[in-house]
């Protein structure tokens, strides 16, 4: 899996989004399990996916009738529709044929094409791999976590923004398909080479649960890659499964979003009932709650960085608003508003944006993200731990 954050263009790569969650992206983006209401009059998807937009919400009308003149004349669909979220300012408005959302879709389900790794930005401005998925084409090619990404297919990665590199490497926006070449720039202690790997269709497994210590009660570390679907109750029972008196880790670096809902089922398993977040609609005011009968008694840490995104953002922020856990780390990447998919003619869907969502004090994370408690760089990690410590969470 990548991982992917939405600040990118040409539009062609937006689609990234929620599916960082392949994401990285849009997973890049928005949310499951008791899903956020599908637009009325949609027959799309139920989800409802987190994403960032400072504009106002594209007039679904306008590009439904857009959408129906084009059919009429014989004309593509998918570019009018586009055309009108283009003229709109949506940033993270996409439209999809129904090839491209079926693959949106199996996203959301955790499954992606890609190449098998996630990529980072460093604190000295260099892309390197932070993950790489075992059995895949860059595990296979023997690529590791550390190694920096310098080109892809003989382009550099240079100021790219790391979405923007993870959808590359996807092939969003340039029809690549399972079995397609990307070829990548690479430099692991002074040395350089290329490697050539053929993207793959790829499961990702959205929820890792590892001991910190080798005592019973060690505190315990859960990564969420990504809000795809069952990651919110794979939370839930890995905290259920914790040890008594051991602290929880929730490492949400890199998680760049995905199913809203999904995240509101993993506030539930620190939370004993309560709000989440609010959100907008077109202006009507909603909110989510956590289910009551949480873990309200064990330290939490959450560790976050700058591909904290999304669905992620909102669990940090209903955690930190709560006084539920302590966050580590860097700044956020400010993913806030809502997206919603529209059925047009011809089997297209728009994914659209309709609204913004605010954690439980109120705040707005679009274009702003979270501050963390404790603002540190490259050794988040150990310092997260000791702070769990300090709180009698173990280590």
């Amino acid at each position: 899996m990548s991982g992917c954050s939405h600040r990118f263009r040409p539009r062609g790569l937006c689609r990234g989004a929620a599916l960082t969650l392949a994401f990285g992206c849009a997973l890049a983006t928005g949310a499951a399990t008791g899903s956020l209401p599908q637009d009325p009059g949609s027959g799309a998807g139920p989800q409802t996916r987190a994403v960032s937009s400072t504009v106002a919400p594209v007039d679904r009308d306008e590009i439904e009738d857009a959408a129906a003149e084009a059919e009429a004349d014989g004309k593509s669909v998918k570019d009018a529709a586009e055309e009108v979220v283009s003229r709109s300012g949506d940033r993270w408005g996409a439209v999809y044929d129904e090839r491209e959302y079926e693959e949106f879709e199996q996203a959301l389900d955790g499954s992606y094409t890609g190449v098998g790794l996630s990529a980072r930005r460093t604190d000295r401005g260099d892309v390197t791999v932070s993950r790489v998925e075992a059995g895949g084409p860059a595990d296979r090619a023997g690529i590791r976590a550390g190694d920096l990404l310098r080109t892809l297919d003989g382009r550099a990665v240079g100021k790219r923004p790391v979405a923007e590199v993870v959808a590359l490497l996807r092939g969003d926006g340039t029809g690549a398909a399972e079995g397609s070449r990307v070829e990548l720039g690479l430099v692991r202690e002074g040395r350089s080479w290329t490697e050539t790997l053929r993207r793959a269709r790829l499961t990702t497994e959205a929820v890792t649960v590892r001991r910190l210590g080798a005592e019973s009660s060690s505190a315990v570390l859960i990564k969420v890659a990504a809000f795809t679907k069952g990651a919110g109750a794979d939370v839930r029972e890995a905290v259920r499964d914790a040890p008594d008196g051991a602290g929880i880790l929730l490492d949400l670096r890199a998680n760049s979003g995905g199913l809203v809902t999904e995240a509101v089922v993993a506030a539930s398993a620190f939370l004993d009932g309560g709000l989440v977040a609010t959100y907008d609609v077109r202006g009507e005011q909603q909110a989510l709650y956590a289910d009551p009968g949480g873990d309200t008694d064990r330290p939490v840490v959450v560790l976050v960085d700058g591909g904290t995104m999304s669905a992620a953002e909102l669990l940090t922020g209903a955690l930190q608003d709560r006084g539920r856990a302590v966050t580590v780390g860097s700044p956020t990447f400010g993913k806030g508003s809502v997206q919603m998919p529209s059925e047009l003619p011809g089997g297209s869907v728009a994914e659209l944006t309709v609204g913004h969502y605010r954690t439980p004090a109120g705040r707005n994370v679009d274009g702003r993200g979270i501050t963390p408690d404790l603002v540190v760089g490259e050794r988040a990690q150990q310092r997260a731990e000791t702070v769990l410590s300090g709180l009698g969470g173990g280590s």
